[in-house]
């Protein structure tokens, strides 16, 4: 008895068809890629259009490219030789270029050149869109920062410790040569007291050493070791003090950079996969978000976020010429300076200090009975007791500045006689009569957070910071796999943050 035959449906790869499928019927109406189409075919594009010139043979439209980049950085497609494969293979990017085929040379100067100027304008316009549709506010935001890798070699570094300590031993070296030859000039030969070493730049090491090989050149008897020495000097330190010139240039106010991405400084990154904490050249990227969509983007070379909230600012102004009404952050942004800032610029801040989380623990207070927030103050004599009954009298003032020239004062005052006291080593660890320091305005702004932070908006809004802002960070580095740059350079790094920020909101939208 013969076996039943299986029955197929049909299967013919050299059937013709009447009709050829459109790209359009393949794309599902409620797919992420329809709303790359639609958002970037309602703004302007002026500003790229502006990126070509006029004469020359014809270009891919900017229009297309962009869709491309956008969906690929959707799509987690960052590669331009991906983009490139996936115009020819991938339906939903032969839809978007409208069966054009860019190769990953244009893509990339796409990228690299064209948006440089640009896009940011589209970023804007992508947000303000959003804000009409009622999914976004640029008026209360919430603030974080992370550190991305750079596309930088960890092992071509440049610190500037390790300048300043070649530099030190090259001045050493160099006054050691130069009372040598006073020791030995003759009096026609006779040296002055040695260079002023206290900076050394090209033009000094050069002089010194020509002074040096000019005077001792003429004498006999010269020490084996002092010769060695100086000729060493004669070859190295002119074009090594020069090298440590561009390198102090490079660096401005940072302390370390990489050769293969100078922009980049070096940073401890938590999700380093060695989970051993070494430094890796990095940019630390800050971002304002209003229901887990992008508001706003800067990249900063410093690895702390307390000093970048002022540009961060600024470019929100910049973009939306306001500031926002209301700024939400953790306690890496609470300092004096940003305290000053935001009432300055009329903003309420929800932002935390350092100590604001550990003082709602009793365990923790209940620790620190002799901590000077805890003496009592006396206002009419301007005068702390301390925890035996003495005066802490006012002693003085003593000033600091930030890192970024921001200038703090703070008050001191000085218990009487701590000598033979039963709470001395308890009440504190130095060796002479107790000194704390008060920075009045700092504690005034402290004060004024706890009790913001503490008021009903403000539990609100610390609770909805932890799934506003940080789940971005988590859904770009995790979900989308982005933790290392590809472009090198703060300009190129800038423009790949933005196109990642345009498709974490189109992302959201979608969803």
């Amino acid at each position: 008895m013969s076996r039943k035959q299986p029955t197929f449906k049909p299967y013919n790869q050299q059937q013709i068809m009447l009709l050829p499928t459109s790209l359009e019927d393949l794309i599902p109406k409620t797919h992420p890629v329809r709303i790359v189409n639609d958002v970037i075919n309602k703004i302007n594009l002026d500003p790229l259009n502006a990126a070509y010139k006029t004469r020359g043979s014809s270009s891919y439209h900017p229009q297309m490219l962009l869709k491309v980049l956008v969906y690929g950085y959707v799509s987690n497609v960052y590669s331009s030789r991906k983009l490139e494969a996936a115009c020819k293979e991938s339906i939903y990017f032969m839809w978007l270029s409208s069966m054009s085929y860019p190769d990953h040379n244009t893509i990339n100067r796409f990228r690299g050149v064209r948006l440089k100027e640009a896009l940011r304008n589209v970023f804007e316009q992508v947000v303000l869109l959003l804000a009409e549709e009622g999914l976004l506010s640029i008026e209360e935001i919430f603030v974080d920062g992370t550190k991305i890798e750079a596309n930088a070699n960890k092992y071509t570094f440049v610190w500037k410790k390790a300048i300043q300590a070649n530099k030190e031993k090259m001045k050493k070296q160099l006054g050691q040569i130069w009372e040598y030859a006073q020791s030995v000039a003759s009096k026609e030969d006779e040296l002055p007291d040695p260079p002023d070493f206290t900076e050394i730049d090209t033009k000094k090491v050069q002089s010194t050493v020509d002074k040096l090989n000019e005077v001792l050149s003429k004498k006999d008897g010269i020490d084996k070791k002092v010769k060695s020495k100086l000729r060493r000097v004669t070859k190295e330190y002119p074009a090594n003090i020069a090298k440590y010139e561009r390198q102090e240039a490079i660096l401005g106010q940072r302390n370390s950079y990489s050769k293969t991405d100078t922009d980049a400084t070096f940073m401890r990154l938590k999700e380093d996969h060695m989970k051993n904490g070494q430094l890796k050249p990095a940019y630390n990227v800050q971002i304002s978000t209003s229901n887990q969509f992008i508001v706003n983007y800067t990249l900063h070379p410093n690895p702390t976020d307390t000093t970048t909230l002022n540009d961060h600012l600024a470019q929100h102004e910049n973009s939306f010429k306001s500031f926002p009404k209301v700024v939400t952050a953790d306690a890496g942004y609470g300092s004096q300076e940003n305290y000053t800032l935001l009432e300055d610029k009329e903003i309420a801040a929800y932002v935390k200090y350092g100590l604001f989380d550990k003082q709602q623990n009793k365990t923790y207070n209940a620790k620190r009975p002799f901590s000077a927030d805890k003496l009592f103050y006396n206002p009419q004599n301007d005068c702390y007791i301390c925890p035996m009954g003495q005066q802490m009298e006012y002693i003085g003032n003593s000033k600091r500045k930030t890192s970024t020239g921001f200038e703090q004062t703070s008050k001191m005052y000085q218990a009487k006689n701590c000598y033979g006291c039963p709470l001395n080593g308890g009440c504190h660890k130095s060796s002479g009569n107790r000194i704390i320091e008060i920075n009045v305005e700092l504690e005034r702004q402290k004060k004024k957070a706890y009790e913001l932070l503490n008021s009903p908006e403000g539990i609100e809004r610390r609770k909805k910071r932890c799934f506003d802002v940080e789940p971005v960070f988590g859904n770009i580095k995790n979900n989308h796999q982005f933790r290392r740059f590809m472009l090198r350079g703060k300009e190129k790094v800038e423009i790949e943050w933005g196109l990642l920020a345009i498709a974490q909101n189109i992302r959201k939208k979608a969803a």
